[in-house]
């Protein structure tokens, strides 16, 4: 079982980044998949972002395609989100999520959250207008 522990959240403007860190402890050698979700409220839980750490593939929702980008650093085992041009509607707690599932690249089912076992508690992100 793996435990991720997300950091990195706040407050922040719009036009405003933050980057997001994931640090991944435990069995990290079985995990094929880092996904990065959220959670609005009073709305379901969306993927944002997914990548395939063997490949490394992403795929990212289309509301953060080009604002968002998703990495890791297999020396650290820590996963990234970078989060440029923030919105409003980016508002949301953010979660990291990991998966042992699939070997290979999935394509868009990266952002299905029924494909990751382990998940962190996560973090608050705000940008106000």
């Amino acid at each position: 079982q793996v435990q991720l522990v997300e950091s990195g959240g706040g407050s922040v403007q719009a036009g405003g980044s933050l980057r997001l860190s994931c640090a991944a402890s435990g069995v990290t050698d079985e995990y094929y998949y880092i996904g990065w979700f959220r959670q609005a409220p009073g709305k379901e839980r969306e993927g944002v972002a997914g990548l395939h750490t063997r490949s490394g593939n992403t795929h990212y929702a289309d509301s953060v395609k080009g604002r968002f980008t998703i990495s890791q650093d297999n020396a650290k085992n820590t996963a990234y989100l970078q989060m440029n041009s923030l919105r409003p509607e980016d508002t949301a707690i953010y979660y990291c999520a990991t998966s042992p599932i699939y070997y290979t690249w999935i394509g868009p089912r990266a952002l299905s959250s029924t494909v990751y076992d382990s998940w962190g508690q996560g973090t608050q992100v705000t940008v106000s207008s």
